[in-house]
């Protein structure tokens, strides 16, 4: 009997809810922290690409940001209860991404199916926290709301392949905003499982565009694009962040800069993530008789 060859899968990016190939058809490898095992092929997204994911994220955003804030809870926890119906498959991929044993790579995806579920709780409480009724001086309400910035760039962490990814991702959509995200350049397995889990949930979409390549080649074009709001450098390389802040600067983007070395993602996020891609929105209304 013949030796069976193997299916060498290629995966695709994740635009408007659908997964398309790349428009330059071009395609990298994707092997295991130490080099040594190939995983799989991902694709090299282009300019084009990164174009195609924001006219999807502009497109949804309407509809994400005049959902109940409830809906929206519902939804990240439905992503969740998903994620933890794939956890075998979650945890071998970052296995093989991080170089961890399996014991901690299941700490890891038990902490990212939590993270949802902590920014689902969150949904229906921002509006409380950040909103506020204002005292002023006249025969006026003068209400204070936060509203979603708009589409947000998010640079995923180059070390932690999912539980960094949903930790950056959460708090952009949790609060009304839609997401480009460009995965960890070396390890994108778990961004691209992560798209087949959204993409089979109730996320409408276009909410969460997910696109694999080089982060230098594509960052720029994000940083750039005059219909991004804002901007997550959280994986931006060190000599790459200081241009793309530049960029960023030519639309008036909010810059969520890198920090100076990548965060302990098991630790408690806190809420400055969530709020920082927030606008408010000041309303005054006239005391009726």
């Amino acid at each position: 009997m013949s030796e069976r060859l193997a299916v060498r899968k290629t995966y695709k990016l994740f635009i408007g809810g659908a997964f398309p190939r790349s428009e330059s058809g071009r395609s990298y490898e994707v092997r295991s922290k130490d080099g040594k095992r190939f995983l799989a092929n991902a694709a090299l997204a282009s300019r084009k690409d990164a174009r195609d994911a924001v006219v999807a994220a502009r497109k949804a955003f309407p509809r994400w940001s005049g959902a109940t804030a409830y809906n929206r809870g519902q939804i990240l926890y439905r992503i969740a209860e998903m994620l933890e119906g794939r956890r075998a498959q979650f945890v071998e991929e970052v296995q093989a991404a991080e170089g961890l044993s399996a014991a901690k790579a299941q700490a890891v995806v038990d902490a990212a199916i939590d993270r949802w579920v902590w920014y689902a709780g969150w949904s229906d409480k921002v509006a409380a926290v950040r909103g506020s009724s204002n005292p002023v001086a006249g025969p006026y309400f003068d209400f204070s709301v936060p509203e979603p910035t708009g589409v947000v760039a998010v640079l995923a962490p180059q070390r932690s392949a999912l539980l960094g990814l949903v930790s950056v991702v959460a708090p952009v959509i949790v609060t009304g905003n839609t997401a480009v995200v460009l995965a960890a350049q070396h390890a994108p397995l778990p961004a691209i499982t992560l798209a087949e889990v959204l993409a089979t949930s109730d996320l409408p979409g276009g909410v969460v565009n997910i696109l694999t390549g080089r982060t230098a080649e594509v960052a720029p074009h994000l940083a750039g694009h005059m219909d991004v709001n804002g901007i997550d450098l959280t994986g931006a390389p060190a000599e790459l962040a200081a241009d793309l802040e530049a960029a960023a600067a030519e639309n008036l983007k909010r810059v969520l800069r890198p920090p100076a070395q990548e965060p302990d993602w098991t630790a408690d996020t806190g809420v400055d993530r969530m709020f920082f891609f927030l606008e408010t929105k000041t309303v005054w209304h006239p005391i009726g008789v």
